[in-house]
């Protein structure tokens, strides 16, 4: 299960949660790592959104506007092997989800409503607009594709060009749960818990050392700096929460519309999408304008086939 593995991976070997004395390691550590390189030629923003959080973003190139959108537990980092390039073609905007990074990690309200993929949506329409893009192409992986399936029907006229990695729909997923769903991606059903049972549960896991042993790469610190924090933890179960509730109402509110722009959808060969569904079938039923293809690299794969990656998405947001 590549996509399992790789994310079972991130969470354990970054060590997303820290407290007490892991703390102390981690700012140990932290200290003695090299900080990672900046995106070249982009410069870095904070923009206060009308739903009282602020968005972190780097932007750089010029060009055509494009977003990119990290999944969980990542930040924009994860795109440094993809966005510098992209930058000579388009102006790229990488942004911190709401919850994630830099970007503000507010207590979850009980309905979960300010983690929703709504809200989340419109935190970056707002960005953009910020920069002066009216419309623009998004790239989305895993969590971001969510939120950019979400930015699709609730801001249509935004959109030129959608790319979703390795994801099928979540209405579809929850309103077909299967076995082999859930033994996939059994960590939807830990973080949807009430809190702060699975918060707890991941800060306990967090008291282990890593099973590997190697020390943690630049990308691992990164990510745990922020994503990290008990806020940065709740704030990923609170996405997670709003997934399995909220998220669904709306869904299922909009469950007729489907994506207007032409959309592209890559997923990992031989994972869990791969594996247990039929993508292209599945999100021909969402989106009125769908082409795709299995990818190397897994479930990250901006990360794990970066050049492969770029290839794609140039041959797609070029057309």
């Amino acid at each position: 299960m590549t996509d399992f593995i790789d994310r079972r991976a991130v969470l354990r070997n970054a060590s997303l949660l820290v407290t007490g004395a892991v703390l102390a390691k981690a700012v140990a550590a932290q200290d003695a790592a090299p900080a990672p390189p900046p995106f070249p030629g982009f410069t870095a923003h904070d923009v206060a959104t009308s739903g009282g959080v602020t968005i972190h973003a780097v932007k750089g190139g010029s060009g055509p506007p494009l977003l990119l959108l990290h999944g969980a537990p990542l930040t924009h980092y994860t795109w440094r092997d993809v966005a510098p390039a992209l930058a000579e073609d388009f102006t790229v905007v990488a942004a911190d989800l709401r919850g994630y990074g830099d970007s503000s990690q507010p207590q979850g309200l009980p309905d979960h409503s300010n983690y929703s993929k709504r809200a989340m949506a419109l935190d970056q329409i707002e960005v953009m607009r910020h920069f002066g893009f009216e419309r623009f192409a998004v790239v989305g992986q895993d969590r971001g594709g969510r939120v950019a399936h979400r930015m699709a029907l609730d801001h249509p006229a935004a959109l030129t060009k959608a790319v979703f990695i390795d994801i099928v729909p979540t209405h579809y997923l929850y309103t077909h749960v299967t076995l082999e769903f859930v033994q996939a991606y059994y960590h939807w059903f830990s973080y949807l818990q009430r809190s702060p049972i699975p918060e707890n549960m991941l800060l306990e896991q967090q008291r282990q050392a890593p099973p590997s042993g190697r020390p943690l790469s630049a990308a691992q610190l990164e990510y745990r700096r922020r994503n990290g924090t008990p806020a940065g933890v709740h704030a990923m179960c609170e996405d997670y929460r709003a997934g399995a509730s909220i998220d669904l109402v709306h869904d299922e509110a909009d469950r007729a519309r489907r994506i207007d722009c032409p959309l592209n959808v890559l997923w990992a060969e031989n994972g869990a999408m791969d594996r247990l569904y039929d993508v292209l079938a599945i999100w021909r039923g969402y989106a009125a304008n769908v082409t795709g293809k299995g990818m190397p690299g897994g479930h990250n794969m901006q990360e794990g086939a970066p050049a492969e990656v770029l290839a794609e998405l140039r041959s797609f947001l070029r057309a």
